[in-house]
Order: C-alpha cells, then structure tokens, then sequence
C-alpha cells in the first residue's frame, strides 16, 4: 500500500518504486519532521515485499480481501463494479481489516505458544523441585538410620530381658 503496487508485480517493479519513494522522502532530502518515521515505514514496506515469504502472505492476504468484498456485494468475478475506483478504495479497506485480523491471530497464537511453554517449564520445574525434595527426603532417612537401629536394638534387649522373667502357661485342653 505504502509503494502503490499492485500483487504479483516483480521484484524490479518494487524496487523502481521504493529508489521514487525513497527519493521523495529521505530524511536528509526533505525538511518535514516525520521524514525520518515516514522512510522507516516505507524501507520496512520495501524488505517486506522483498521477503518471499511475507509477500506470499501479503498477496493472500490481498486475495481474501478481493474474495470477501466480491462475497459481500455478491458480485461475480467478471463484474465490471470491480473495476471501479470505488471498487479500489473499499478493497484497500478490506485489505487493511483483514491484516489486522491476521495479525491479531497471529499474536495471540504466540501469546498461546509462550504460555504454553510457560506451563510446560512450570511443570518440568515442578518435577525436577520434587525430585529434589524426594532425595533430600531419602537422604535424611539415610542419616537417621544410627538412631532408629540404636533404638530397635534397644527395644530388642529390654524384649529379651523380659521374656526370661515370664514363664510360659499350658494350654488347657
């Protein structure tokens, strides 16, 4: 939107249009104080359409559009209304809503991947706090043990000395 190119022009097209654009509103060219934003836009514009990817996305994007307001007005693809500078101006509209849309898809997808990550790291340090807590558990059993056999081999003496003082009854029967 920003080089007033049409989709599917190729890559010399874009640049022609960018070194114009460029020309007209390089900071060091121009005196207006939002020449600097403005040139930032359009050079991000230009390796935006440069990237094979992103302009694939972007000519979809454009597309879906196209589809949507044909959809919308129940126009055929041979309509001559889609010729129109009517035509044009509301599917640059359209074009505009459906990258905001895709964008905002696109950021909560991430926002859903990073909790997702968020909660798989909680529970990979959850399982590794527990893990932690069972050795220190087991190690502190390890480091009891003296007083409970110190104590069971106590128990076992005083058992033994008792037994000798009891005598045994008969059953009768």
């Amino acid at each position: 939107m920003l080089l007033d190119l049409q989709p599917g022009v190729p890559d010399s097209d874009i640049k022609v249009q960018y070194r114009k654009k460029s020309l007209l509103i390089h900071p060091d060219k121009t005196t207006n104080p939002q020449a600097p934003d403005a040139f930032d836009r359009l050079k991000k514009a230009h390796t935006t359409l440069l990237d094979e990817k992103e302009r694939t996305h972007l000519d979809e994007c454009i597309a879906d559009a196209r589809m949507l307001l044909i959809r919308e007005h129940k126009y055929t693809v041979d309509s001559p209304e889609l010729k129109t500078a009517e035509f044009k101006k509301e599917w640059r509209k359209k074009t505009v809503e459906v990258l905001v849309d895709a964008e905002a898809r696109r950021r909560k997808r991430m926002k859903a991947k990073l909790a997702e990550e968020g909660r798989a790291q909680r529970k990979e340090d959850e399982e590794i706090e527990a893990r932690k807590r069972k050795r220190d558990v087991e190690k502190e059993w390890e480091e009891t043990r003296d007083g409970r056999i110190g104590s069971w081999r106590e128990f076992q003496k005083e058992g033994v000395k008792k037994k000798g003082g009891k005598k045994k009854m008969k059953v009768l029967g």
